[in-house]
């Protein structure tokens, strides 16, 4: 028996320095091993020819990150969080939309407005912090109002630190006695803020807050946004640097939103997919007003399925509970990963249908059209409506599409194959030097078409995030709307991307001047 001689390399039964037989590389990881080194080599080559242009300091931080995600939704831990509570109607909701800077919190004049915790995200003097809004917390109480207190409870359990509001015109209440031995016995830093003091005149008015015994009552006009600034100055010393309460995603399971019309079938289809009756379904269009979290386990796959309100029309058209539903389900849309959207199959595609896609898509979320009532169907008509489908869906063809009956639960069980395919696009990344080599072949194939003598040159590209997939090309001239739209088409035709939007930003640098 002859021993191969190991003096020749890549010779089949090569013996290594550890006196084992390696095995040769098969042709297909030869190739691949060749194509990525082709690749590393192209990144490193134009990567040093970017030192030749004039780079901005958020430049060579997302180059520097040397193909890692920069930009994602996994802080290094979880923020802060500061729960403002108080009696109904001193302003609340009015604060909290001076502190994040946007009328995001329902404002009405009138007690009992907001009801739920609510959570926005929020920043001052570099701190970001999460913000809970908090409905008015009253004591005996029936009905809905205690149901109310029991959240505001919920939310002080759950903060790191109260911002305790009253309202100075009127003083301190046997209420705000009675909310006051409550933030005691929490044992929680608290910051008393005594709103509506619109002038000098006012502060007389919250100084006799000290008697409530919570320290210094900062005198603040969330309206005007007088004495804000020192309010919140006094919340950053209060709150701790990481949360001992606050989330920090994406942990746990995927989080997807089931959202459409009124009497779409959302909470049916809901209900169909946990197997047992979780939400509430009626016959009446609008049933559900808040939005439901349900854990529902799917071929041992969590998930947490979140049944919305119908969105009737434009949010700042609508009025009362329609306005607080559209609002919920916004939000909804915000905090989900992946969004299913419902739409009717026995009646043609409508302009609010096409509004809630837009909605998903313009968050950034994971999307699932499914079409609800296909069982409702007519035999003739169903050639036709997939005529209308692929009309009305031209700018989302990148979405897979089921057809569903959540009555009968026809098909539901293609959702979740749909949806995994939808959130694996979503967290897809490409190795840099693998897109630089699509992009060194997409443009010498087909190259931007010249713009007054002109013709922008691509010099680098890279994904700075997930989730959805970003991708950021440096080139020496604007890049047309529909050259990008062209290079998204090549960019999913070739790595897939199948369920999830993408977004391409271009970054124009001139040559450095010698």
């Amino acid at each position: 028996m002859t021993t191969p001689d190991p003096a020749q390399p890549g010779t089949p039964g090569q013996i290594d320095d550890a006196g084992q037989a390696e095995e040769p590389l098969a042709p297909a990881d030869t190739a691949d091993t060749a194509d990525s080194a082709d690749d590393a080599a192209r990144e490193r080559a134009l990567r040093a020819g970017l030192e030749d242009y004039e780079l901005e300091d958020t430049d060579l931080v997302l180059l520097d990150a040397d193909g890692e995600v920069i930009e994602g939704y996994e802080p290094e831990a979880a923020l802060p969080v500061l729960a403002v509570v108080g009696r109904p109607n001193v302003g609340k909701s009015t604060l909290v939309n001076r502190i994040i800077g946007r009328r995001e919190a329902v404002v009405e004049d009138k007690p009992g407005v907001t009801r739920d915790r609510v959570s926005y995200p929020a920043e001052w003097a570099g701190r970001r912090f999460t913000l809970v809004d908090t409905g008015g917390w009253e004591v005996d109480v029936a009905g809905i109002e205690s149901k109310v207190a029991e959240q505001a409870e919920v939310a002080i359990s759950l903060a790191d630190a109260v911002l305790f509001v009253v309202d100075a015109t009127v003083g301190a209440t046997s209420t705000d006695e009675r909310v006051v031995r409550l933030l005691r016995e929490s044992g929680k830093p608290v910051v008393l803020c005594a709103n509506k003091v619109d002038g000098q005149s006012g502060e007389a008015d919250a100084a006799y807050l000290w008697s409530l015994g919570l320290g210094e009552p900062y005198p603040v006009s969330a309206l005007h946004g007088r004495g804000t600034g020192d309010l919140l100055d006094g919340a950053m010393a209060a709150l701790p640097t990481e949360s001992a309460h606050g989330e920090v995603r994406p942990t746990g399971p995927r989080r997807v939103a089931l959202i459409g019309r009124p009497n779409v079938g959302k909470s049916s289809l809901l209900n169909k997919i946990a197997g047992a009756d979780r939400v509430v379904v009626d016959e009446t269009a609008g049933t559900t007003r808040d939005p439901v979290d349900e854990l529902v386990t799917i071929k041992d796959v969590p998930y947490v399925l979140v049944d919305t309100a119908g969105i009737r029309r434009r949010v700042h058209q609508t009025k009362g509970a329609d306005f607080y539903a559209s609002l919920r389900t916004q939000a909804a849309i915000e905090k989900a990963e992946l969004a299913v959207v419902l739409v009717d199959a026995s009646v043609p595609l409508t302009e609010q249908d096409t509004r809630v896609i837009s909605q998903v898509v313009d968050a950034g979320r994971a999307l699932v059209i499914a079409y609800n009532k296909w069982d409702l169907m007519d035999e003739d008509r169903r050639p036709f409506l997939e005529r209308e489908i692929e009309k009305d869906l031209v700018q989302v063809q990148w979405a897979p599409r089921v057809n569903v009956s959540a009555r009968t639960g026809w098909h539901t069980d293609r959702l979740v194959p749909a949806i995994q395919r939808s959130l694996e696009s979503w967290d897809t990344r490409i190795p840099t030097g693998r897109l630089n080599a699509f992009l060194g072949e997409l443009v010498a194939a087909h190259p931007h078409p010249l713009r007054g003598g002109k013709q922008p040159r691509i010099l680098f590209a890279t994904q700075a995030s997930t989730r959805p997939p970003r991708f950021v090309i440096f080139a020496t001239g604007f890049l047309e709307a529909g050259y990008r739209r062209f290079i998204e088409r090549r960019l999913r035709e070739t790595f897939g991307f199948e369920g999830t939007p993408i977004e391409i930003s271009v970054r124009v640098r001139e040559k450095r001047k010698r």
